[in-house]
Order: structure tokens, then C-alpha cells, then sequence
């Protein structure tokens, strides 16, 4: 069927861009002496010392991307892969209704994956951009917090639904691939509200960091694992 072929290559993409991304703009904070006195000269406030965030926490995604010239990479990625997230939502609830028999039915985990698509946007753009008030700054949370619940409410409705059209499914899917990705949402939901906590308090700086890059990265896998779960053909 030609339209898992599209989710398949869509769902790599979703993996790669971002990922690429946010560790290139890593690699440019970490080592910003290498473009020194070029017209890429890292801003003073996205230069960070040498560290590795996924263990150490030393560094934030938002600092890292949201200074010159990070945001050009950041900035047009994250929107381009949150472009390609909404035509996903679109075509996987397409296939879903193929398996259960039903047309022209929006699946909630549809609208909660375009919603979480359209929060990434909007942060993308905000990243940066200051302004001292502090209801810009609820807002600026209040959307990160929305991209994050809605993923992952899509990511888990969209799972429960591949569960249970599993037998109709048999033929076109990985089953040690779903195992994985039932394994996957249950983390992501769990470290969600178990550190719920600890991120709405102010302290434990390190241990914030080291949660946002793990954390982003285990959101984007399920779209790895998407790519691996479809069959060819």
C-alpha cells in the first residue's frame, strides 16, 4: 500500500530533521571557538562549556538553539518537521480508518497530533524572541507544555489504536516493533508525570536539562520506530 510507504519515509524524516538539529546546534555552543571572527561568530549567551546534556544537564535545548547562528538551523527545522508531523497525523488517521472500516473519521489522536504540531511551530518561532512581561512568559510555557501533552497523547491514543487492529494489522506491521513502542509511550508517560514535580519547582537546574534533551529525543524515536513498524509493500 502506497500510503505506508509515505508514512514510513515521513516518519524517518520527522526522526532525522529534528534530531540532526538539535545536536548540530550542541556541537556549534560547545565548540563556538571554531567560528570565531567568521560571520558565524556564536553569540555570547548560546556559547556553553564542554559538556554532553543528555548526562550532565550543562546546557538547555533553548540555549543552545535560540542565539545567532543556531536559530538558523533550529528554527526552520523544527517548523519543517512540524509541517511534515501534521501531514503525518493526516495520513495515519487515513490508514487507521482503512483497517477499521470507517471513512472520513477523525481520530482524536489526529487532532491532538496536528494541535502538538502547531505548539512546536509556535514555540519555534517565540524561541528567542524576548519581551519582558510575564504573561508572555506563561504563554511561551504554556506552549511548550502544549506540544508536550498533546504529542504524547496522540503518541499513546495512536498506539492504543494499533493494539487493538493488531489481528487486522498482522500481515503490514513489525509486532516486536509494537512491543517497543508501547514500551516507549509508557516511559514517556510515566518520566512525565514523575517529574512533573521536580520541573514546576525552581533548583534541580541539571537534572531539567538532562530530562529536556533525553526526553525530546525518546518523543522523536517513536517516529523512528513508526518508520521500522510498517512492512514494505
Amino acid at each position: 500500500m502506497e500510503l505506508r510507504t509515505q508514512i514510513k519515509r515521513l516518519s524517518l524524516w520527522i526522526f532525522i530533521i529534528p534530531f540532526i538539529a538539535i545536536n548540530l546546534c550542541l556541537f556549534i555552543s560547545v565548540n563556538y571557538q571554531i567560528f570565531d571572527n567568521t560571520f558565524l561568530s556564536v553569540d555570547m549567551i548560546g556559547r556553553s562549556g564542554k559538556t554532553f546534556p543528555y548526562f550532565d544537564g550543562g546546557v538547555s535545548i533553548s540555549r543552545t538553539a535560540r542565539t545567532y547562528p543556531t536559530y538558523l538551523i533550529f528554527k526552520p527545522s523544527m517548523i519543517f518537521a512540524s509541517i511534515l508531523l501534521i501531514i503525518y497525523w493526516i495520513k495515519t488517521n487515513k490508514i487507521i480508518n482503512f483497517y477499521q472500516n470507517s471513512e472520513n473519521r477523525n481520530n482524536i489522536f489526529k487532532t491532538f497530533g496536528i494541535l502538538s504540531a502547531i505548539f512546536l511551530i509556535i514555540h519555534s518561532i517565540l524561541l528567542g524572541v524576548k519581551f519582558d512581561y510575564d504573561l508572555y512568559k506563561f504563554f511561551r510555557r504554556f506552549v511548550l507544555l502544549g506540544f508536550i501533552i498533546f504529542e504524547i497523547a496522540a503518541q499513546t491514543l495512536l498506539v492504543y489504536k494499533f493494539f487493538k487492529l493488531k489481528s487486522e494489522m498482522k500481515n503490514h506491521i513489525n509486532k516486536y516493533i509494537l512491543i517497543l513502542k508501547i514500551i516507549l509511550v509508557t516511559i514517556l508517560v510515566v518520566v512525565a508525570i514523575g517529574s512533573f514535580p521536580i520541573v514546576v519547582t525552581s533548583g534541580n537546574v541539571h537534572f531539567k536539562h538532562a530530562l529536556e534533551w533525553n526526553y525530546f529525543v525518546g518523543v522523536i524515536v517513536f517516529y523512528l520506530f513508526t518508520f521500522m513498524f510498517w512492512k514494505k509493500g
